[in-house]
């Protein structure tokens, strides 16, 4: 497109009102115009379309075969121009947007699907959808643009990140009641006796119990095995597989109907934030921190 050959919006209004009216007089007095500053634009866009769009005559105007054709998309491209200048003074509302979320799969079931009816009644010109991945593999895609933003507790020190804080994340040391029973776990040297569950070497979830403040003893255990994520380490905390620490909103339920029980209750583990995480030079980050608004309000499920 060259738009050094599109028509003014002056040029297409004057055209608009000589083809309602079929007079330059008569349209040069609705617009406030002389006569000859009406006819000049409208030979501007003559010669822009490159063909006549009026026959004249001294008792008559009509529009020629292209000034017929011209009409609508004169009056669709003033309407459009007119639709700019609302859009611009904000009076049109927020336009339509496609917003990527990301987040892990256990979070991203429990609490961001039931979280999107309401963000959609609140934020009706959005249209979510929702991607599943690790927190590595989010931060990758918010970067690269292909995710808008993404949901979790991953620790970013990269500058192109932003982010809001949602709710704070706390953890648990926690085994299955049955398993305590058999093979207690209440002094240090308990441990050697049993298997920790975590998700990966590089950023271990038992770190926030180890790194607590108050009285954490160093654990011997018999052996770690990873498993990636944290469904995954529930469920085999859940079969007796192992001990492990895990968020305690994933859990609650669990010790409430005693299936778990909580390790070593004295020691208070270090807690973490739920984040919701965008690239600092996108320009809807504004949008990013109305919708962290909406999400902060809604309780962790």
């Amino acid at each position: 497109m060259n738009y050094a050959e599109l028509p003014s919006v002056d040029a297409l209004v004057a055209f608009a009102e000589v083809a309602r009216r079929l007079s330059f007089r008569a349209a040069a007095r609705a617009l406030a115009l002389t006569p000859a500053a009406l006819g000049q634009r409208v030979r501007q866009l003559e010669v822009r379309v490159g063909r006549p769009l009026f026959q004249r005559t001294t008792r008559r105007v009509s529009l020629t075969e292209a000034g017929l054709a011209l009409v609508p998309a004169a009056h669709a491209a003033i309407t459009a121009a007119d639709d700019c200048l609302r859009a611009g003074r904000g009076e049109t509302g927020p336009p339509p947007q496609d917003l990527v979320i990301g987040t892990r799969h256990e979070l991203g079931m429990s609490w961001i699907m039931p979280l999107l009816p309401i963000v959609r009644r609140a934020r009706p010109e959005l249209t979510l959808h929702v991607y599943f991945g690790s927190g590595a593999d989010l931060l990758l895609r918010v970067r690269s643009g292909e995710v808008s933003c993404a949901v979790g507790s991953m620790r970013i020190d990269d500058p192109a990140l932003d982010s809001v804080r949602l709710h704070r994340e706390d953890y648990v040391f926690v085994a299955a009641s049955s398993l305590l029973r058999r093979r207690p776990l209440r002094r240090a040297a308990d441990a050697e006796g049993h298997t920790l569950i975590d998700e990966r070497a590089a950023l271990p979830l038992y770190s926030y119990w180890r790194d607590a403040a108050g009285g954490a003893m160093p654990l011997r255990f018999a052996r770690v095995v990873h498993f990636g994520t944290i469904a995954a380490i529930r469920g085999g905390v859940l079969a007796g597989d192992g001990v492990a620490v895990l968020p305690r909103y994933l859990v609650a339920r669990d010790l409430a109907e005693r299936r778990l029980a909580v390790v070593f209750p004295r020691v208070r583990p270090l807690h973490d934030y739920f984040r919701l995480i965008f690239r600092a030079d996108d320009p809807r980050a504004a949008l990013y921190r109305a919708l962290g608004v909406l999400m902060a309000a809604a309780p962790l499920r």
